[in-house]
C-alpha cells in the first residue's frame, strides 16, 4: 500500500516540478549555489599552485584512463548493471539534477524543470520529457541513464538505449551523493560535498540559534498545487533540511507521515490547527490557480489564527529554488537565515 502510495507522489512531484509548476524566471542564486563549494575547494585545495596542477593533471589522467573501461553496478531496485567506470554522456531523469552538478557532471540529457538555482549549468542539456522520450534519448548517444523510478515497465524500455540504473531520489541528501560519487567515479568530490555541505549546515544552525531559535521549535511547509488542494510536505525537499541534525522538529502529525516514508500528503484547510508547527514555510507555487488559492489560504480564517501566523513566523520560498537537489540545498543554507532573521 505505502510503495504504491509512494510511487503516485513521486509522479506527482514531477508533475508539479514539470508540467503544472513551470516557470518564467532568469536563473540565478549561482554565487549562492557555488558558496558551499568554494568552501568545499578552499577546505581540500593545496595552497601550491603547481600541486594543484599536478593533482588536476593526475586526475584528468586517471578518467582518461578509465574512458571505454566498465564494471557491475547494483541500482536502487535490484538490477545489476554493467555501466561504464566513467561515463562520459549521463541521462539524468529524476527530481534532483542538481546532485549531479554539484559533483561537477553535467548530462547530456535532463527532465527540465525551469526555474532551478543551476539553470544556467544545464542550459546545453536537452530535456528528455516527462514521460521519458525513448525518441530524444536515442539521439543523445547517452553511455548511462539514470532513472528516479521504480516502473519495471518504463525501465525495461529504456534500458534498450544504454546501460539503466534506477534511482532514489527521495533518499537522503548524503545517500544520494554517495551512490551518485560512486556510479559515476565521484567517489571523492562526494565525500568532499558531504564535509562541506555538513560544516556550512551546522554553522547555519548556530547563527539561528543566535538569533532566536529556539531547542525544540517546530516547524511545518505547506504548498498549494493547482485545484486549490493544499498539501503538506514531509519527507521530501526543504524538510529534509529542516528536520535534519541540529534543525527542527516536525510536528506529531507530520511524524506520522515521516514515520510511514511520505515525501507529502494532501490535507484539508481545517487540518492545518493540528499540523502548523511554531514556523511555517510556505512554498510559492508558479501556476496563476495555484497563486490565487494560496492568496486565497491567507485569506482564510484558520489561516489567520495559527499560532505562528500571529507570531509572525512565517516564510515564503520559492517551490522550484526550494528543491531537495544538492545545488538548491546550498542555496537554501544562505537563503534560510536571511528570511528568518529579522
Amino acid at each position: 500500500m505505502h510503495s504504491k502510495f509512494q510511487n503516485k507522489f513521486r509522479s506527482t512531484v514531477l508533475l508539479m516540478s514539470v508540467a503544472a509548476l513551470s516557470v518564467l524566471l532568469l536563473a540565478c542564486g549561482n554565487e549562492a549555489s557555488t558558496l558551499e563549494s568554494t568552501s568545499a575547494n578552499q577546505g581540500t585545495e593545496s595552497t601550491n599552485p603547481a600541486n594543484k596542477n599536478t593533482d588536476t593533471n593526475q586526475q584528468t589522467t586517471a578518467d582518461e584512463d578509465n574512458v571505454g573501461q566498465t564494471r557491475q553496478f547494483k541500482d536502487w531496485t535490484g538490477h545489476t548493471v554493467t555501466v561504464p567506470v566513467t561515463p562520459q554522456r549521463v541521462i539524468y531523469h529524476g527530481e534532483v539534477t542538481g546532485d549531479l552538478v554539484a559533483l561537477g557532471v553535467i548530462p547530456v540529457g535532463i527532465l527540465r524543470q525551469e526555474g532551478m538555482v543551476f539553470d544556467e549549468q544545464v542550459a546545453d542539456a536537452e530535456d528528455v520529457g516527462f514521460p521519458f522520450s525513448v525518441e530524444r534519448a536515442v539521439g543523445l548517444n547517452p553511455d548511462l541513464i539514470i532513472f528516479s523510478n521504480s516502473d519495471e515497465a518504463q525501465y525495461d524500455q529504456i534500458s534498450k538505449i544504454a546501460p539503466t540504473v534506477t534511482f532514489d531520489s527521495f533518499a537522503t541528501l548524503e545517500e544520494r551523493m554517495r551512490t551518485l560519487g560512486e556510479l559515476l567515479n565521484k567517489k571523492q568530490e562526494a565525500e568532499d560535498w558531504i564535509t562541506a555541505h555538513q560544516t556550512a549546515t551546522e554553522e547555519m544552525w548556530k547563527q539561528l540559534r543566535k538569533n532566536g531559535l529556539k531547542e525544540g521549535e517546530t516547524a511545518s511547509v505547506f504548498t498549494m498545487y493547482p485545484g486549490n488542494r493544499l498539501f503538506v510536505m514531509a519527507g521530501a525537499g526543504l524538510p529534509q533540511l529542516l528536520y535534519g541534525k541540529d534543525g527542527m522538529k516536525p510536528t506529531a502529525e507530520i511524524q506520522k507521515l515521516l514515520d510511514e516514508g511520505m515525501g507529502f500528503a494532501e490535507i484539508s484547510t481545517e487540518k492545518m490547527t493540528e499540523i502548523a508547527g511554531d514556523r511555517i514555510f510556505i512554498l510559492e507555487p508558479v501556476t496563476d490557480d495555484a497563486k490565487q488559492s494560496t492568496k486565497e489560504l491567507m485569506d482564510n480564517a484558520v489561516w489567520k489564527k495559527l499560532p505562528a501566523v500571529k507570531a509572525g513566523k512565517v516564510y515564503h520560498f520559492d517551490i522550484v529554488k526550494a528543491s531537495g537537489d544538492a545545488m538548491s540545498r546550498e542555496w537554501l543554507l544562505k537563503e534560510l537565515p536571511e528570511q528568518m532573521i529579522q
